[in-house]
């Protein structure tokens, strides 16, 4: 069974930066688009960054141009690196695939604050 852990978020003042990582276990990794969702409270979770087994990158508008999607088959790791961050940025942080088609994890807590 497939299974996703998140990591590195925190707290960082506006305007910072953080890298998260998910790793996945499972031999389809490479082949199989992945996403970055995020869940703010009382919010409904979105997704904000998609990435396709041949690196082709999407992004809510939300993101773009701040936050960068990237994968590492190898390591069945996915990336966010994410830029100029701001208060609205606040959430936990999932990964799965795109369409989703796992178990959410845990997720990783992002809050931008001073």
């Amino acid at each position: 069974q497939v299974q996703l852990v998140e990591s590195g978020g925190g707290l960082v003042q506006p305007g910072g930066s953080l890298r998260l990582s998910c790793a996945a276990s499972g031999s389809i990794f490479s082949i199989t688009a992945m996403g970055w969702y995020r869940q703010a409270p009382g919010k409904q979770r979105e997704l904000v960054a998609a990435i396709t087994g041949v690196d082709i990158t999407d992004y809510a508008d939300s993101v773009k141009g701040r936050f960068t999607i990237s994968r590492v088959n190898a390591k069945n790791t996915v990336y966010l690196q994410m830029n100029s961050l701001k208060p609205e940025d606040t959430a936990v942080y999932y990964c799965n695939t795109r369409p989703i088609s796992i178990g959410w994890g845990r997720g990783t807590q992002v809050t931008v604050s001073s």
